[in-house]
């Protein structure tokens, strides 16, 4: 698997140096420079197939030999070890529950395999590795669990100062070992920005052998194409062909995975990206102007991002025509006061249990039927946290409901382990070199 810039058409790096760089030196993002089309029999016949075997199939095209098949499938096989289903919710409405990780959230999915590539790529005897990641919730965790005693790699996750949910913080902070957390009195931008300024400081670069885990890295990105495949698999098995996807949006890697899969063939025929009131890429498909904006915090919180990472790898997927993705891309924006409308009115009528992020999928996909009312798809929102996570903005009636896995159970009592930072370059650089 060969890569190239988003900034940079000609510059060419192998699979391994991507994963390891992270981001060029040119601060564009990698692309494979060929996006393989799966063979139309192995789509037609998806229903046939588990989630390993999907995963190994798509991998195994993409990758292009990067890993040999062999060592590849064991990656898939100890990664991709919990199950992703559909659960029919009402009439064409599924929910796809990406949360059965062992961090509830979908970014398992991401972080899992990537730290098994790096494990893989990384030889005994050479610098250690240090994982920077800014997390506007659910990542830290996902990334801290994935990566929790691999040899020779320290994680360093920076997450906002109140702006994660109690449980999300535990998850990022009580781990201990190679595994550091930084507070920062700011928002999920502010460590966005600290982590690609990191990237690109020479003293830094000198001293660390660093790379990323938020979604900016290709190894993150390929894996969460493996969800998109096997929903369209479980919604074959109902004996429908054509699906929409309802992907809550905030750092835009989900719903561009969603669009990598559909380069490589997966029939779908709508895209909806479901945000909160951070806005910035429905107002750009409804106006044609790109202008990032501070993040807003809501009860949504791995969605407050003002400046998608993500979506220069949308556009350059569609060469940058707009009118192109626009064909395939609805985006929909729904405040805090309609999320928490949407979690009561499922719960009253489908005793079903949604977190905010979910919320906004499901009321996204709900305007678009109504907007497009079509009787021949099946409308798939992504479910992409355990309810659990965010027990602050349910009623007593749906929190006494919620049932909590006994991972999250074992993080109460623990140690919190972390330390604060203002979003200063220059004390977050500082702390990295005095450690």
């Amino acid at each position: 698997m060969i890569l190239y810039s988003t900034n940079n058409k000609e510059l060419r790096v192998p699979f391994k140096e991507g994963v390891f760089n992270s981001l060029p030196a040119d601060k564009g993002l990698y692309m494979p420079v060929n996006i393989p089309v799966l063979d139309p029999e192995f789509i037609a016949d998806l229903h046939k197939y588990s989630l390993p075997e999907i995963a190994f199939r798509v991998s195994k095209a993409i990758l292009n030999g990067a890993i040999p098949e062999t060592d590849l499938k064991a990656i898939i096989d100890d990664a991709i070890n919990f199950d992703a289903p559909v659960v029919e919710l009402s009439e064409q409405i599924n929910v796809l529950e990406l949360f059965h990780g062992p961090s509830l959230a979908f970014k398992d999915f991401g972080a899992r395999f990537m730290s098994r590539v790096m494990s893989y790529f990384l030889k005994e005897g050479e610098q250690q590795l240090d994982v920077l990641v800014a997390t506007s919730g659910d990542t830290g965790g996902a990334v801290a669990l994935g990566f929790l005693g691999v040899p020779n790699v320290r994680v360093t996750i920076l997450f906002p100062k109140g702006k994660v949910s109690p449980i999300q913080e535990l998850q990022l902070t009580t781990n201990g070992q190679n595994i550091r957390a930084i507070e920062i009195d700011g928002t999920f931008d502010d460590c966005q920005a600290l982590v690609k300024r990191a990237f690109n400081d020479p003293e830094l670069k000198e001293k660390f052998r660093l790379t990323s885990a938020n979604s900016i890295n290709i190894s993150r990105l390929i894996p969460q194409t493996f969800y998109y495949f096997y929903a369209y698999a479980q919604i074959q098995r109902k004996g429908f062909k054509e699906v929409v996807f309802s992907v809550p949006s905030g750092n835009f890697g989900n719903i561009g995975a969603g669009l990598l899969a559909w380069k490589m063939g997966l029939p779908v025929r709508q895209f909806i990206a479901a945000t909160n009131i951070n806005d910035t890429v429905p107002a750009f498909l409804r106006t044609g102007v790109y202008q990032a904006k501070p993040s807003v915090q809501t009860w949504s919180n791995a969605m407050d991002v003002g400046d998608p990472s993500n979506w220069v790898r949308i556009m350059d997927l569609f060469k940058g025509e707009t009118a192109d993705l626009k064909k395939l891309l609805t985006a929909y924006t729904f405040t805090d006061e309609e999320t928490l409308n949407a979690i009561e009115k499922v719960y009253r009528e489908q005793h079903y249990i949604m977190c905010p992020h979910t919320a906004i999928a499901w009321l996204a996909s709900k305007q678009w039927l109504k907007d497009h009312p079509v009787e021949s798809a099946e409308l798939v929102f992504l479910s992409t946290a355990h309810p659990c996570k965010f027990p602050d903005i349910f009623s007593k009636e749906i929190a006494g409901n919620i049932e909590v896995p006994l991972q999250v159970q074992e993080l109460e009592g623990r140690e919190r382990l972390a330390i604060t930072l203002g979003r200063d370059f220059e004390g977050f650089k500082n702390y990295l070199l005095d450690s």
